[in-house]
């Protein structure tokens, strides 16, 4: 059951049904979302409420929403639990990363494939053995914006979703202090050939499979712990451009599944 005030809005993102279309673009950040729309033949400021501060609109004539989601699994949990409440049925995360791969620069953007589920929230839901994976159909997307927007600079791999930033994500603390629990996490995953670290997108995936959604994921990179660089907002406008490409061709796929009476995409149907 999801809490609601007594105008039928949800009680943490300030939306009702009709204020949200079906395809939601995600940040963490609330001040990405006005960047986001910017780029929309239309926009309105739908809520601001806590983290949570949402635009609808048109991009392309396609309708289109924003919702930031925060920092952090548990904000994302409750984000994708009420837009889904008020009818969105795509969630596309729109994020900023750190690398843990030698060979991604900053402004680069990662496309995620799946996370690793280290985000805690995703454990309240189902067990840690379900994976938490994108939609193919969102992830194809993605990758197909980038490319017809002539944006080479992206990563398509194993993203891992962590419940903390600092010892969460091997960083040091205040005070010195050292934790052992985690303290081979990052060499392990950069073996494994993780691309990078986070804290919302297992949680996206896992709760949008479960609850018979679309998720996919866009995360520009600020850092990279190999090279010590940080440029933050490096490639943001990228991530964004790539974000509102990705929900206008999945609409247009959309339609001509309706079209063909098809449930999956398949390629051969697209060049139909």
């Amino acid at each position: 059951m999801h809490l609601t005030v007594s105008n039928g809005k949800q009680y943490h993102i300030a939306c009702r049904k009709g204020d949200l279309a079906e395809y939601l673009l995600v940040p963490g950040d609330p001040e990405r979302v006005p960047k986001i729309a910017k780029l929309w033949d239309t926009a309105k400021e739908v809520s601001c409420h806590r983290e949570f501060r949402s635009f609808t609109g048109k991009y392309k004539d396609v309708p289109i929403s924003a919702l930031s989601s925060g920092i952090g699994p548990a904000c994302m949990a409750i984000a994708v639990n009420e837009a889904s409440g008020v009818g969105v049925h795509t969630f596309i995360r729109v994020g900023s990363t750190g690398a843990i791969q030698a060979d991604i620069d900053c402004g680069d953007l990662i496309i995620s494939t799946a996370a690793i589920r280290l985000d805690c929230t995703s454990n309240c839901y189902i067990m840690l053995e379900y994976p938490a994976v994108a939609s193919y159909e969102v992830l194809l997307a993605l990758i197909e914006a980038s490319e017809s927007l002539g944006i080479s600079n992206y990563h398509v791999g194993i993203t891992a979703t962590t419940a903390d930033f600092y010892a969460g994500q091997n960083r040091s603390t205040q005070k010195a202090f050292a934790s052992s629990v985690k303290e081979n996490l990052l060499p392990t995953l950069q073996k494994a050939k993780v691309l990078n670290f986070e804290m919302e997108t297992a949680t996206l995936f896992t709760l949008a499979n479960l609850y018979g959604l679309r998720a996919g994921s866009i995360c520009v990179v600020y850092a990279n712990r190999c090279t010590n660089k940080f440029k933050p907002r490096a490639g943001e406008e990228n991530a964004i451009k790539v974000a509102n490409e990705a929900a206008k061709i999945l609409c247009e796929w959309d339609a001509k599944k309706r079209r063909k009476k098809k449930h999956w995409l398949f390629p051969s149907l697209l060049a139909i």
